[in-house]
């Protein structure tokens, strides 16, 4: 792919993941993004430049969305690419039980797409197949998420937030650059979003946005109910909201620059997955106080 989500978050040295998204725009126009080439992928490197991740609610199935591959997170072992695809998975987000939405770039083994942008593609069966239904060849979703009935992204060839009501055709909204974007459940038109600004507002569905001077260094973004909203600041830090971000709360620190972030709704409550830099997967129980290592990515010495 043509860059890693960068911008304002990180230093030159960190250009991987989910919140660095703004090097698309700027190096040129769509047209230009679109025909330069992907650079080499080490396939060998598992579970690391993490895009995504996402919970089963069927079974509980841990997934990240890599560079190189989805894969399935066990609870002891290695992880386990899907279908043995190399797949650049950006946007992800887990649907429904074995029901998974994703954009990126294809397995160039499978695909011959040129440009390489799969828009919006979709599984039925956690990843082992999927099904392109629209914008192939013409968008990279670099974030996605399903809410209230309709699909809502951020394309980053084109900078624009977009929202679909039968996942085929879509309504164009706002542009501007966004690292991520969490949309309220209980509110269709409400949602909030990392940007250049710092975190911004929503009151429209994403057709204006308006800063939020509270967090200006929020990375991503969870909210997994009403009541509750999760930030991770560039730093690592873990903030918590209890009234749809008016207010922010510290909670704790993963001690590395987030990759990627997911909240688990469980039987024993909020479930908090932070993705690094340092190949680690990070799980807290206890609402982002305190973290522990899921997953840890073993790389080859030498």
């Amino acid at each position: 792919m043509t860059s890693r989500r960068r911008g304002w978050l990180v230093s030159s040295a960190v250009l991987i993941g989910v919140v660095t998204v703004g090097v698309l725009i700027r190096a040129g126009s769509t047209g230009d993004v679109a025909r330069s080439p992907l650079p080499p992928v080490d396939f060998e490197a598992g579970v690391v430049h993490v895009h995504g991740l996402g919970v089963d609610p069927g079974d509980g199935t841990l997934f990240a969305a890599t560079h190189s591959g989805l894969f399935r997170i066990p609870e002891e072992g290695p992880a386990v690419r899907v279908a043995n695809r190399e797949q650049d998975t950006m946007g992800f987000a887990i649907t429904g039980p074995r029901q998974f939405i994703a954009s990126g770039h294809p397995d160039r083994r499978e695909d011959d797409v040129r440009p390489p942008l799969l828009g919006l593609i979709e599984s039925g069966d956690a990843g082992e197949s999927w099904e392109r239904l629209s914008l192939h060849g013409a968008a990279d979703f670099h974030a996605l998420q399903a809410a209230h009935g309709k699909v809502y992204g951020y394309d980053s060839t084109s900078g624009t937030f977009m929202v679909s009501a039968d996942r085929r055709t879509w309504d164009r909204r706002a542009r501007l650059v966004i690292g991520s974007f969490a949309v309220s459940p209980t509110d269709p038109e409400v949602l909030l979003a990392t940007t250049q600004r710092g975190l911004t507002r929503s009151q429209d569905g994403g057709r204006t946005f308006d800063a939020e001077p509270s967090e200006p260094r929020a990375a991503l973004l969870a909210w997994p109910a009403a009541l509750s909203l999760y930030v991770v600041d560039v730093d690592g830090t873990v903030r918590h909201s209890g009234d749809g971000g008016r207010t922010w709360a510290r909670r704790g620190a993963v001690g590395a620059t987030p990759e990627a972030m997911t909240v688990s709704v469980r039987s024993g409550g909020e479930q908090v997955y932070i993705a690094t830099v340092e190949g680690e997967i990070l799980l807290s129980t206890d609402g982002g106080k305190t973290f522990a290592t899921r997953y840890k990515e073993t790389r080859p010495s030498g």
